[in-house]
């Protein structure tokens, strides 16, 4: 079980290179050699491996790939967590007891933020948290799936408030860092000085608040350190990919807890919203780029579904005209979002199985390997394949596409980022993708093509 102590790995160097070894095989090779590469491993305390990145990447690693560099550590290393620090920050396991908190990004701004009826509210309440703390709602609970604005809120949040009340303590961390702090704090300096930290705040703000999950000891102490705070009249923020209700596998104080505020869903994008998202992508880019709105329209249409999506559509989009010396245009949007729609009305949903089967199939590989934990590359391709199309063509969550896998959903966002980071027209992987498709009898295009 995760976040309760255990022993230190035996073999701290032979461990990392298994870990390397893993990113490696599932990274674009330009992604590894930038963000990976330099890691280091530091020490171990409470469970928790210690990395050392140079600065100032360390934030950024920790943002985008601490899941898929948490997932390699516990299965390389049989350790609970992973903390990523700047060179110089934490060195020693007794520095490490005292909780930092997570730089918010500066693009994570209200201003920034795009508004539309699935989130309007959301907005709305977050904006009000933050004029207010401790007064509007406490605590706020924003939910709803990956990619739909939920850190960009509470990264707006804590920019406000250390804007405007700089007199506020104010700490924002994820559900995985808090938990890597206490279990470091069992194991140096005691948890005494990580409940003082905690209890004194004046607002604190906690992503992915269900990594929680499963893991009682933290709990626990997140239960006294949320009723302090809240006696207190201290602001409380928490975000989750699911209701509180729907987190069955935390202790039921602590959902209740949850709901003694506002609760608050993100849901995804409509059309309107989506186009104004991409004009807003567009205008960000370096040098800018040209717009055709009827272009805009089209790769709105075509890639429904969340933000991360868009943003990796606008960026193969921008990526084809730029290369290509063509303007932004209705083709250019087609081309860019090949592989990236989700199953609509009239496309056919699929089994996991079945698109298990027709990904061994069309790429040779057994289906006791593909669920196996095996790590060649082709088996590993071959699986994250079975993912990705899984998530596009099965209509399944996250959470029942890990279980049919028997891995966890941090592994499956990889496999699904991994490939649509591949998606490129004329590229092997996307013939692949067609043919897989084709296995299945689904109503397919050749990739490129106009729909049929």
């Amino acid at each position: 079980m995760p976040a309760e102590p255990n022993a230190p790995v035996a073999d701290l160097d032979s461990a990392w290179s298994a870990i390397v070894a893993e990113l490696r095989s599932g990274l674009p090779a330009g992604t590894f050699d930038l963000w990976v590469r330099p890691l280091r491993p530091s020490h171990v305390a409470g469970g928790t491996l210690f990395v050392t990145a140079p600065r100032p990447a360390g934030a950024w690693i920790e943002r985008r790939y601490l899941p898929v560099l948490a997932a390699a550590v516990r299965r390389h290393a049989g350790l609970d967590g992973v903390m990523v620090v700047e060179a110089g920050e934490g060195a020693a396991p007794a520095e490490a007891s005292v909780p930092t908190s997570t730089p918010p990004d500066p693009a994570h701004t209200f201003e920034r933020f795009v508004i539309g009826p699935g989130n309007r509210l959301a907005h709305a309440a977050a904006l009000a948290v933050a004029e207010l703390p401790g007064e509007a709602y406490n605590p706020l609970f924003l939910y709803g799936p990956p990619g739909l604005g939920k850190t960009h809120l509470l990264g707006s949040i804590a920019n406000y408030m250390r804007r405007r009340h700089p007199h506020l303590s104010v700490h924002l961390t994820t559900a995985e860092r808090f938990t890597a702090d206490f279990v470091a704090a069992l194991r140096s300096n005691g948890p005494e000085r990580f409940k003082e930290r905690y209890r004194g705040l004046g607002a604190l703000l906690i992503d992915d608040v269900q990594a929680l999950e499963g893991k009682a000891r933290t709990e626990e102490e997140f239960v006294h350190i949320f009723n302090a705070l809240h006696a207190a009249g201290n602001q409380i923020v928490l975000s989750s990919d699911r209701p509180p209700g729907s987190l069955s596998k935390l202790a039921e104080r602590l959902r209740d807890r949850f709901d003694w505020g506002l609760t608050v869903a993100l849901e995804p994008p409509d059309l309107r919203t989506r186009v104004a998202l991409l004009a807003r992508m567009a205008a960000a880019a370096p040098g800018g780029c040209a717009l055709d709105p009827a272009a805009l329209a089209e790769l709105a249409r075509r890639v429904p579904g969340n933000v991360r999506r868009l943003e990796g559509a606008m960026t193969r989009a921008i990526a084809l005209a730029s290369l290509g010396g063509e303007p932004f245009s209705r083709r250019t949007a087609e081309r860019a979002a090949i592989g990236g729609e989700a199953p609509g009305p009239d496309r056919e949903h699929h089994s996991i199985q079945a698109v298990q089967d027709a990904v061994c199939a069309c790429l040779g590989v057994a289906r006791s390997e593909l669920l196996s934990p095996a790590r060649a590359a082709r088996v590993v391709r071959a699986r994250q394949l079975a993912m990705y199309l899984a998530r596009e063509l099965s209509g399944a969550s996250l959470a029942e596409i890990a279980r049919a896998f028997d891995r966890d959903h941090s592994t499956v966002l990889h496999a699904i980022r991994s490939v649509q980071g591949g998606l490129e027209p004329g590229a092997e992987l996307t013939r692949t993708i067609h043919r897989v498709r084709q296995t299945l009898g689904g109503h397919d295009r050749e990739p490129g093509g106009s729909p049929g």
